[in-house]
């Protein structure tokens, strides 16, 4: 069952309202301070209680705007129809969605525990497939709203060694902008971040468990404000789809222009030598 959920800091405002999933840290925990910064009230929802917690409280002192704290671990079924039903009861709707809980676990495909891609399936899949199914139509009923979800640059591309990451990044991308298609003229919107490799707590994690990630050239780290501050203006904008950084960009616009072999066979180069 997914965790009690708690408020730290409530008000009654009409400042528009967004919610972020995997708001306790790195991207997510930026794109919070992002969108309170821009005067909304903001919902912070990871699994993590304690760190939302600190978070609600200085995003509040900071920007003077409503933050709430609810606690839920999305990879599990149910979580997210159960966190719309949550609140609802507080009369809260949601005018943008930021889906931002994600998980990544770097290595050969062959190496790891079945749970462990099943884990990525249950949150970067089914966890943002039932979000978004439990907060669009709303959007779509009332008229208007944003979606902004995090997808990524290993999404244009095979990689190996990120093999069910990867794929399920593709499957964000993918629904991201067929949902881009299928809304239009609704007034709602849905954007599609796709970072490259982020100064996060993410990457400090695949790094501590492949040395070779710490020989990464700083020029392709990018900076999380920078990327928060991109998402959130795509985001606002209605861009379907957001990828930060100059490198990122021509990686991905030379993925879609090269024929399918030869981006198997470059991505396999450069992802066996991390391996």
């Amino acid at each position: 069952m997914p965790k009690k959920s708690t408020a730290s800091t409530t008000s009654s405002s009409s400042n528009p309202v967004a919610l972020i999933t995997g708001a306790s840290s790195g991207i997510g925990e930026a794109l919070a301070g992002c969108f309170a910064a821009a005067r909304h009230d903001v919902i912070l929802v990871a699994r993590s209680e304690d760190k939302l917690k600190t978070l609600a409280a200085s995003l509040a002192s900071q920007y003077g705007v409503a933050v709430s704290v609810q606690a839920a671990d999305l990879s599990k079924p149910g979580a997210a129809a159960q966190l719309l039903a949550t609140l609802a009861r507080k009369h809260h709707n949601v005018d943008v969605l930021v889906n931002c809980a994600g998980v990544l676990e770097q290595g050969a495909f062959t190496a790891m525990d079945p749970a462990v891609h099943q884990n990525i399936i249950d949150l970067n899949i089914s966890g943002l497939t039932a979000m978004l199914s439990a907060f669009v139509p709303g959007m779509v009923e009332r008229g208007a709203g944003r979606v902004l979800n995090v997808a990524s640059i290993a999404a244009f591309q095979p990689v190996p060694s990120l093999a069910s990451y990867a794929a399920s990044k593709a499957y964000v991308l993918s629904l991201s902008e067929s949902l881009a298609e299928e809304l239009r003229g609704t007034g709602v919107t849905v954007t599609a971040l796709c970072p490259g490799i982020t100064a996060t707590n993410m990457l400090t994690q695949a790094a501590s468990a492949n040395d070779k990630l710490h020989q990464l050239p700083g020029f392709l780290v990018g900076d999380v404000q920078q990327v928060a501050d991109m998402a959130f203006a795509a985001c606002m904008q209605g861009d379907a789809i957001c990828v930060p950084g100059i490198v990122n960009q021509a990686a991905m616009i030379a993925s879609r222009a090269t024929p399918k072999w030869l981006v198997r066979c470059i991505g396999g180069l450069l992802g066996r030598r991390v391996l």
